[in-house]
């Protein structure tokens, strides 16, 4: 992936400007891809995410805090992620008996059902996404981004 190239340039970009827009244009290609894998099982890239996260949770329920605090991607619309799996029934939301304040998520089997086809869908993309790169790369790809902040 030659930024020159794809932003048709003959100008050399500087360095931490390419780095930059490196990171910007992978971004956008992971993204495309793995919102594309999830396309048929009619679920965002978001709601994926929430997904994992409840099936981690050993059927143990979790807030709309735990949810936020755990997402890849921190977002403020976490209730209507949640709102939006309701409706397919992949999630049930329950008011705790000890607080009623306190809202509690579970996954549904429905929920659990068609996470481990997503998951293969995704590792399928996994594969697709990663292929150009050995375990040796990744490995030096995610200690560098260790060093983010």
């Amino acid at each position: 992936m030659n930024v020159e190239d794809i932003l048709k340039t003959d100008k050399e970009i500087p360095l931490k400007s390419r780095t930059l827009i490196h990171f910007l244009l992978v971004n956008n290609t992971v993204n495309e891809a793995l919102n594309t894998a999830l396309k048929p099982h009619g679920v965002s890239l978001q709601q994926f995410n929430v997904l994992r996260i409840l099936r981690g949770q050993n059927e143990k329920p979790a807030s709309l805090a735990t949810l936020n605090e755990r997402m890849v991607t921190k977002m403020s619309n976490t209730t209507r992620l949640v709102d939006k799996l309701l409706l397919k029934e992949y999630v049930e939301r329950r008011v705790c008996p000890s607080n009623r304040r306190k809202v509690e998520i579970r996954i549904t089997k429905e929920g659990l059902s068609i996470l481990k086809k997503m998951d293969i869908s995704m590792s399928e993309a996994e594969d697709r996404l990663l292929q150009n790169l050995s375990d040796q790369e990744m490995e030096q790809l995610n200690v560098l981004f260790n060093k983010f902040e």
